[in-house]
Order: C-alpha cells, then sequence, then structure tokens
C-alpha cells in the first residue's frame, strides 16, 4: 500500500476468477461504486489499480471483490530469491495455472473428435453408437466444460450474461435434451441412425441427440480459452526484462578492501567500482576517475556521456571507458530503472483491456435467446402442443443459439494471421493489439535505434588543403582503434572499412574528455575535440572551421585530427539513419497515420533526421519519464496513438500507447511491452503490421458474424419447431468451414514490394 500526493492510499490488488474481459469491467464497476474509490481493473494483468479514501479499508475493497464472485488480495511482496530461483519459480507458477486447463482441453479434444465423426458421417452410426458417444461426450460436457458452467452460475448470481452463459446454457441444453431422448425417447434404440438429409419438417425431438454440439464446443472454445491464457500469462514479463537489466552483483569498497556482494544488498553511501565493460549498479556520484558511459538504453542519447568526479551515474547503463568508483545514492525502489519499472506497470494497469466483439453481443443476445425460447415453451404449450413438441422447439431454441464457430472464428483467424505475421518478421501478441490497429492515426517514433541504426558511425571526412583522406583515416583509425570509447571505435570502424589493415600505434595516451595522443608511424597524432589541439597551439583553418560548424549545426559530433603540430581533418560522426526508414514513412503516410519523431536527443540533431526521412512534427530532448506523458497527452487530444521503440526507456510509452511496436533488435522489456514485435529490425515492418493486423481483424469480424448469422437465420425455424437434427448439424458445419476458409485467406498476404 502507498499514500499518493493528495492523501489518498493507493493499493494493488490480485484478481482471481476473472474469464473474459466483462467480468473486469463488472469488478471495476462494483468498486467505482464505493464512496471515494477510483478503480482500474487489468484484466490481461489480473490485477485493479485501487485508489481509495475515507473510511475505506483494504479488507472492503475485498470484500467487494468477493461479493462480485472473484477472488481478491494483496500481492505477495517480491521474496530476495537469486534471479535464476525466481526465475524458475515464475515460469513453474505459470505453468501450474495452465495445467488444470490445459488437461481440460486435451481431454475435449481426445472424446469429442470421435462424437463428431459419428454424428456427422452416417457410415459410422454402428447399431450402439448412441451410447458410445454419450459415453464419450458425458467427461467432455461435465469435466472439461466446468470453468463455463462455474461462471455461468457466478454471473446468474449476479444478475450477468456473458459468453460463458450462453457456452453454458447450449452445451447443457444440448447433452441434457440428448440424455432425454437416450432413455426416455427413441434416439436409444438400435440402429437409430442420424440420415444425411437437409428437410424442414415438424418433429417431437425425442429420436435426435445434440452430443456432438455440446462436446464440439466445448472443445472448440476450450482451445481458445488456452491459447488466450497463455499469452496473458507473459502480462507481467514486461516487469521482469526491466528488471533484469540491472547488475545482478556489485564490487564494494569496504575498509580498504574490494568486496563482491548482491546489488540487493546495497546502502545509501556505499562506494563501489565499476570497471570498464561493467553496467553500473545503482544511481550514484562518481568520486573517482573519469569515464564515457553508454545510457541509450535508458535515456535514448546515442551520444555517449563523459562523466568525471561530482557527476550523476545512473544504475544499469554502461561503462565503456575507464574505472569508476561511484558512491549510491538511490537504492532499490528508488532508483530510475525500478521508477520506470513501476512506469510501465502503471501504464499496462490503466489501459483498459479491449472488449471482446462477442462478450459484447453476447450481453444482448443471452437474455434474448433464453427469453425467446421460454417464449417458444409458452407459445406451444398454449396452443395444446403438448410438453413434448413444446420442449422440442424450447431446447432446440437453446441448442441453434450456441455457436459453434464462435468457438474457431477468433483463434482461427489469429492463428493464420500470426503465423503470416512471424513469416514476416511481425508477432502478434492478441486480440486487443488487433482491436487497436483499426483506430491508430498517429504513429510515434522513437528516433535511436528505430528510425536509426543505433550505433555511432564515421559519415565524413573534411579535409585541410594537402592533406590526403585516406592518410587522415589510417593515422586516426590507428590511433582511435586502441580507445575503448564509443566514438572512437566508431571512427576506427569507418577507418578499417576502407583503410586495411591499420597500423599500431607506438605509443598511445587518453586525455579524459578531450580525446587521445600518440605516435603513429613516427608521426605525433592528436584526435579528439578542437579544445585537445588548442591545448598543443594547433589551430583550424577556416575551411575546417565551416565544415566542423555545419556538422555540428545538423546534431553530429565533430573530432578534429593533427599530426606534427598541423590540423588536417575534422571527422563527422553520428548515428546514421537506417536505409529503409524514408520508405517506411511514405508507407505509414499512405496508411493514414501522422507520423511524429520523439526523442531524448538534442533538437539538432532530431530535426535533422525528421528531414532525412521525411516527418514534420519533432518532439526532442524528452526524459525516459516524460515520453509516457507525450503519448497521454496526444491521447488527450483524441488521437488514437500508436508507438514504435526498441529501448528500455521506450517501455513504459509503449505500453501506455493504444498499440506498442517494439523493434526485435531492442531489449527485452520494450519488446515484453509491446502489442506487436518487428523481428526485422527494419521500420517497413511497421507498415506491413498495421495492414495485416487490420486485415486479421476484418478476417476476424466476418468470422464472428457468420458465427452468429447462422444462429440467428436458424432460430425462427427452431421456435417454429421445424428444426431437423441434420440442418442444424449441416448449419454448424458450413458455418465452421466458413470460418476457416476465411481465416486461411490471410496466408496470400504479402509485404508491400
Amino acid at each position: 500500500m502507498t499514500t499518493t500526493a493528495t492523501g489518498a492510499a493507493e493499493v494493488e490488488l490480485a484478481i482471481g476468477g476473472m474469464t473474459c474481459a466483462s467480468c473486469a469491467a463488472r469488478i471495476e464497476k462494483k468498486l467505482n461504486r464505493m464512496d471515494g474509490v477510483t478503480a482500474t481493473v487489468n484484466y490481461a494483468t489480473e490485477k485493479a489499480k485501487v485508489t481509495y479514501e475515507g473510511d475505506v479499508t483494504v479488507a472492503d475493497l475485498i470484500g467487494t471483490v468477493e461479493a462480485t464472485g472473484y477472488t481478491a488480495r494483496e500481492p505477495e511482496p517480491p521474496r530476495s530469491a537469486s534471479p535464476v530461483d525466481s526465475d524458475g519459480a515464475a515460469e513453474a507458477g505459470a505453468a501450474d495455472e495452465l495445467r488444470p486447463l490445459r488437461q481440460r482441453l486435451i481431454t475435449a479434444l481426445v472424446l469429442s473428435v470421435p462424437v463428431i465423426a459419428m454424428a456427422m458421417v452416417p457410415a459410422l452410426q454402428f447399431d450402439y453408437w448412441q451410447w458410445l458417444s454419450l459415453t464419450l461426450a458425458a467427461p467432455v460436457v461435465t469435466y472439461a466444460a466446468w470453468p463455463f458452467h462455474k461462471a455461468a452460475f457466478t454471473n446468474a448470481r449476479h444478475g450477468a450474461a456473458t459468453m460463458d452463459t450462453l457456452i453454458s446454457v447450449g452445451t447443457s441444453a444440448a447433452f441434457l435434451w440428448s440424455l432425454w431422448a437416450l432413455f426416455f425417447g427413441t434416439a436409444g434404440t438400435p440402429g437409430m441412425t442420424h440420415p444425411f438429409e437437409l428437410t424442414i419438417a415438424r418433429s417431437d425431438g425425442s429420436g435426435n441427440i445434440y452430443l456432438e454440439a455440446a462436446a464440439g464446443v466445448t472443445a472448440f472454445i476450450l482451445a481458445g480459452r488456452y491459447f488466450e491464457a497463455r499469452s496473458k500469462r507473459k502480462a507481467g514479463a514486461a516487469l521482469k526484462a526491466l528488471l533484469e537489466l540491472g547488475a545482478k552483483d556489485v564490487t564494494v569498497l569496504r575498509n580498504g578492501r574490494e568486496e563482491r556482494i548482491p546489488t540487493a544488498e546495497l546502502q545509501v553511501g556505499d562506494r563501489f567500482v565499476v570497471r570498464p565493460g561493467e553496467k553500473i549498479a545503482t544511481d550514484g556520484v562518481v568520486v573517482e576517475g573519469a569515464s564515457a558511459v553508454d545510457a541509450s538504453m535508458l535515456t535514448g542519447e546515442s551520444v555517449p556521456v563523459e562523466v568525471g568526479a561530482g557527476d550523476s551515474a545512473t544504475g544499469a547503463t554502461l561503462n565503456a571507458g575507464g574505472r569508476l568508483v561511484i558512491e549510491a545514492t538511490r537504492v532499490g525502489a528508488d532508483t530510475q530503472l525500478a521508477r520506470m519499472a513501476k512506469l510501465v506497470e502503471d501504464a499496462q494497469n490503466g489501459k483498459a483491456a479491449a472488449q471482446r466483439l462477442a462478450d459484447k453481443i453476447s450481453a444482448v443476445f443471452v437474455p434474448v435467446v433464453i427469453a425467446l425460447a421460454l417464449a417458444t415453451l409458452g407459445f406451444w404449450l398454449g396452443n395444446g402442443a403438448g410438453w413434448t413438441a413444446a420442449f422440442t422447439a424450447a431446447v432446440a431454441v437453446l441448442i441453434i443459439a450456441c455457436p459453434c464457430a464462435l468457438g474457431l472464428a477468433t483463434p482461427t483467424a489469429l492463428m493464420v494471421g500470426t503465423g503470416r505475421g512471424a513469416q514476416l518478421g511481425i508477432l502478434i501478441k492478441g486480440p486487443e493489439a488487433l482491436e487497436s490497429t483499426r483506430k491508430v492515426d498517429t504513429i510515434v517514433l522513437d528516433k535511436t535505434g528505430t528510425v536509426t541504426t543505433g550505433k555511432m558511425t564515421l559519415l565524413a571526412v573534411h579535409t585541410a588543403d594537402g592533406a590526403d583522406e585516406t592518410e587522415v583515416l589510417r593515422l586516426a583509425g590507428a590511433l582511435e582503434h586502441a580507445s575503448e570509447h564509443p566514438i572512437a571505435q566508431a571512427v576506427a570502424a569507418g577507418a578499417a572499412a576502407k583503410v586495411a589493415p591499420l597500423p599500431t600505434p607506438e605509443d598511445f595516451a587518453n586525455i579524459a574528455g578531450l580525446g587521445v595522443q600518440g605516435i603513429v608511424d613516427g608521426h605525433a597524432v592528436l584526435v579528439g575535440r578542437e579544445k585537445l589541439l588548442a591545448e598543443w597551439a594547433i589551430e583550424l583553418p577556416a575551411a575546417l572551421k565551416e565544415a566542423k560548424a555545419a556538422a555540428e549545426a545538423a546534431g553530429r559530433t565533430v573530432i578534429a585530427v593533427a599530426w606534427d603540430g598541423e590540423a588536417r581533418a575534422v571527422l563527422e560522426v553520428a548515428d546514421a539513419v537506417k536505409d529503409t526508414s524514408a520508405e517506411a514513412i511514405t508507407r505509414l503516410k499512405a496508411l493514414g497515420l501522422t507520423p511524429i519523431l520523439l526523442t531524448g536527443d538534442n533538437k539538432a540533431v532530431a530535426e535533422a533526421v525528421a528531414a532525412e526521412v521525411g516527418v514534420d512534427q519533432v518532439i526532442a530532448e524528452v526524459m525516459p519519464e516524460d515520453k509516457v506523458d507525450v503519448v497521454k497527452r496526444l491521447q488527450a487530444e483524441g488521437r488514437s496513438v500508436a508507438m514504435v521503440g526498441d529501448g528500455v526507456n521506450d517501455a513504459a510509452a509503449l505500453a501506455q500507447a493504444d498499440l506498442g511496436l517494439a523493434m526485435g533488435t531492442g531489449t527485452d522489456a520494450a519488446i515484453e511491452a509491446g502489442d506487436l514485435t518487428l523481428v526485422r529490425g527494419d521500420l517497413r515492418a511497421a507498415a506491413d503490421a498495421i495492414r495485416l493486423s487490420r486485415k486479421t481483424l476484418g478476417t476476424i469480424k466476418s468470422n464472428l458474424f457468420w458465427a452468429f448469422g447462422y444462429n440467428v437465420a436458424a432460430l425462427p425455424l427452431a421456435a417454429a419447431g421445424l428444426l431437423n437434427p441434420m440442418i442444424a448439424g449441416a448449419a454448424m458445419a458450413f458455418s465452421s468451414v466458413f470460418v476457416v476458409g476465411n481465416s486461411l485467406r490471410l496466408r496470400s498476404f504479402r509485404a508491400a514490394a
């Protein structure tokens, strides 16, 4: 429990027993009716974030949730187990929760296949086939379908109806009627068959069984629920991936000695050592040493930050240069990394889960069908048709209302759409992501690693009169190759690509914050800032000064090169724009999206990149925690926002956006927080992802239309008592075949040429 700035208390509850998005909506509605309570319930993460004040207690909140028919508890605090142990425990916990559902699904599939085959193929109907069908279908309708019956009962107690209600009522009606027909009607007679004929005729129903409908619907919908539950278990992986970015252990200085301890044991005031290539364990202040720190994963800033004594350092960033001694100023939940994890969690909890179209329809459809069945029963009894004929018509209404194809509508389209996406390097996480693609009108693009490569690259060489570019690259590249600084490595890589092999320096020295100097092939070489040359009384000629000013105006980093007492060249280094980014922006605009470039980099760099790729709007110099606020502000303006990013600094914004697209070449935290993952790291895949998602969503909607459509068309026949069981079976078969065929059309989707 925490206290907000306004004095209200805030608590997060773990909710159990939810089976669909409407369950979350019902709990949220009940909690918000309490005085002084504001709550959001997320079906995907199974959590309720509640702010409350006045006389309300956590026990009252839990009591309200339980009175609604669900369970609630405060989440257990994280244990101080080792990362390996906790990961294993988390995976084991997820597996344990999925095991009962998987067992029910396997039971349903194994037993329902022969039941459906015998009912639909007359050649398989031997003398006592109907009794074998009953034996196989009974465990499916009772044990495998138990979650639906339990949820329907809970909903009924609270005056609500969802898809669970429709499934439970339909399968129960089909099974109970089949029992009556077998034991009290003529369906149990040896040699009884269901002939394959499509005739409309009034029947007393005593010879008809609907076991295949009961078993088939259960199996199909359990399959959909299982795959949904599997993807839902990964909802918290963004937080786990974020927290795993930090250093696991750290070298602290105690009593003059270095001691290796777990990062969790660090205290404020402890001094710890960070060697080149190591992650900084926690937020602090540098007390000894100087280095370049690569903070791009956290800040989005592509240029490494130079730090020295007195400068602040952020946990989870990478020390790319010299040895540092840092004094811890913030540990645990106070660090920037932990605060970003909290931002991701808040964004996930605050994003309302997309209400399933099927649940929306069922809220109206279920009560209407039940009312129609009762009206049918009353009408036929009132007209003297007798109890058998009246019940036949009423039960037929309930049976035909249970949409067999509904269990295939979403899973098959998702399966084919996501499979095709995977072939094209696009990973779609679930139906909620698809719904968001239909509405998005604005796409926010992170710069570093998304529009650009995310790596410092040597872009240009400007030489003084009389200097040779090859010689500049050979001498500067040789000296920079001996440095660990990221900018130096960019120069070395660029030089090595054009001049090979590079010579080995005879002498080398790193001048902290300025550059490097040394002897290469008998020349005294300086490579670094203009200030380094000035210390040796070397001045840049006018032409090089102009080139330097123009490059810096474009947001590039400029490095001066001199040897033997004379300035020879300036080198431009920057985060290079990906070759495909401009084409990707054109495709996104063609889809009706407005691109906005969002970055932590300085404004000059951002505007130069935006101009190169064709983006008109730029929001630059944004801190990581402010990226979420930018997305919220755009949403407050009425825009539906998609966000494309690759870094830890983008994770919270990806979770907050209506649609998050993570670059697969980025960090695990970004990938887990996104709704879609672009495996190739090519921004053009973002346009393909949105096109494929919209097409998959359209397929799901047409599938749902057919899944419900045939039921609605057949309801009048059922109410009139004219529904032959083979018509019902054929309607279900046709509907299912259409849904599968419609979904398979997604296999023809092609990426834009």
